[in-house]
């Protein structure tokens, strides 16, 4: 597999997508990607690496339902240049997420080679561990809490299945160094889609993994 699906060093970055030219161009400095969703609206990648979400937080947060049909299309359009794409879940909710990513997951494993599998509040490393590999790694979502709290039992798991763990709205450095203690390959937040100003702290935080001990530079 690619660099992109199982990184070394820091984890890779990506921001939420963002037109803004002098927050693109901060990231495009800092070296990280963009996540783009189809709730969003947007098809635009500006030219940069990027992961292509299913959107269901967004929908969530709206109290909307899935788009299912604007998923399909953004997966036709954007999935053969996408990192990896998220299948489809249901938020906060482990049981029924776990019911809906499956009934996604045969048709969309035979056409992409990169998936990432959410986890969700009150799910197991079991209910997913046979799951996962070389085709499908895990998106680690759910609240706050759960996240944080699970955060290192999802990438060890992902170790054990030699497969990518990404970790979802990620946008203090306190979390930002959750992920790196978790050793998680990737991450994602709006933050720095919103304030370029954050882009160098938050990437600084990134690459904390990868610097000498006591070099804070």
């Amino acid at each position: 597999m690619t660099e992109i699906w199982k990184p070394r060093g820091a984890p890779i970055g990506y921001a939420a997508r963002t037109g803004t030219k002098r927050n693109l161009d901060a990231l495009r400095m800092a070296g990280w990607r963009l996540l783009i969703s189809p709730a969003s609206g947007s098809r635009r990648t500006e030219g940069m690496g990027y992961g292509l979400d299913n959107g269901a937080w967004s929908y969530s947060m709206r109290g909307t339902e899935f788009g299912a049909e604007a998923f399909d299309s953004y997966c036709c359009e954007l999935g053969p240049g996408a990192d990896w794409i998220v299948v489809p879940d249901c938020p906060f909710d482990g049981p029924e997420s776990l019911r809906m990513s499956l009934s996604w997951l045969d048709r969309l494993r035979e056409k992409w080679p990169r998936l990432l599998l959410p986890v969700q509040d009150g799910m197991l490393p079991s209910d997913v561990a046979d799951l996962l590999g070389d085709q499908i790694g895990l998106f680690v979502a759910g609240s706050t809490e759960w996240k944080e709290e699970t955060m290192c039992v999802w990438a060890a798991l992902a170790r054990t299945r030699s497969c990518h763990c990404h970790v979802a709205r990620v946008n203090t450095r306190s979390r930002l160094r959750l992920v790196n203690l978790a050793r998680a390959h990737s991450f994602d937040g709006s933050a720095v889609s919103r304030h370029a100003c954050k882009v160098g702290r938050l990437d600084k935080e990134r690459r904390a993994v990868c610097l000498p001990f006591g070099d804070d530079a």
